[in-house]
């Protein structure tokens, strides 16, 4: 099955094409080779949650399904389920995401009553196949009675759902940098060689947070994050 939207053009639309020509074509989760990219998702998605911050269980479980189709795993290796984005959204929505809380919670709980009018289960229930289709209507305004989960909502939790694979993992998402090894990120690095300037070979991944470093330190990121509501909305 074609996901809704390819891994490519997801990229391509957040301006990470060229960086995800160089991932390697093989899956970088461990997951035994030739598993099936919709089965490894819905394992993720059915394995014990970690505490919710901010979502009830119920929001969770829509939410975790949700990102899991925004950037699912496939043959290019892991998606926004193993970056841990839903935990990201979560843990931001009691900081520097809160004032997207209420949409979030109107968002939620008219995509499950949308799912459950016009598939009979809640959308986490879905295969695959079903929530790609719902949110392909939602993104291109075409679902009728979806109510709060429009077009601008889906907007919304795909571009939380990019910084909770692709930002820096101090801020709860990328775990173990997945999102970054996806696009060929190296890593954050304050020395660079003329190798490095050269990419010949190319920068070896340091797997380090930007907070990694003495000179920026976790104090004065917190700091920062609170002194700016809107951050990251």
């Amino acid at each position: 099955m074609t996901v809704f939207i390819s891994r490519r053009e997801l990229l391509k639309r957040a301006g990470l094409a060229g960086a995800a020509a160089v991932v390697a074509p093989a899956l970088a989760s461990g997951d035994p080779a030739g598993a099936d990219p919709q089965t490894v998702a819905r394992t993720v998605q059915q394995a014990a949650r970690e505490p919710i911050a901010n979502l009830s269980a119920a929001e969770a479980d829509i939410l975790e399904a949700m990102v899991a189709r925004l950037i699912p795993s496939d043959a290019n290796g892991p998606g926004a389920a193993e970056a841990r984005a839903a935990h990201y959204i979560d843990s931001a929505l009691g900081g520097a995401l809160a004032s997207t809380r209420g949409a979030y919670e109107a968002g939620l709980a008219a995509l499950d009553r949308y799912a459950r009018s016009s598939r009979g289960a809640g959308f986490a229930q879905l295969s695959p196949a079903d929530q790609d289709t719902m949110l392909t209507a939602i993104e291109n305004g075409a679902a009728a009675d979806s109510g709060e989960a429009s077009a601008a909502f889906f907007a919304m939790v795909r571009a939380h759902t990019l910084q909770g694979t692709f930002g820096d993992p101090f801020y709860g998402g990328n775990a173990t940098f997945v999102g970054w090894d996806l696009v060929g990120y190296p890593g954050v690095r304050t020395i660079v060689t003329p190798d490095d300037q050269r990419l010949a070979p190319g920068p070896a991944r340091n797997h380090k947070s930007a907070y990694d470093y003495e000179m920026f330190t976790k104090a004065s990121a917190r700091a920062a994050t609170a002194d700016d509501p809107h951050h990251g909305d």
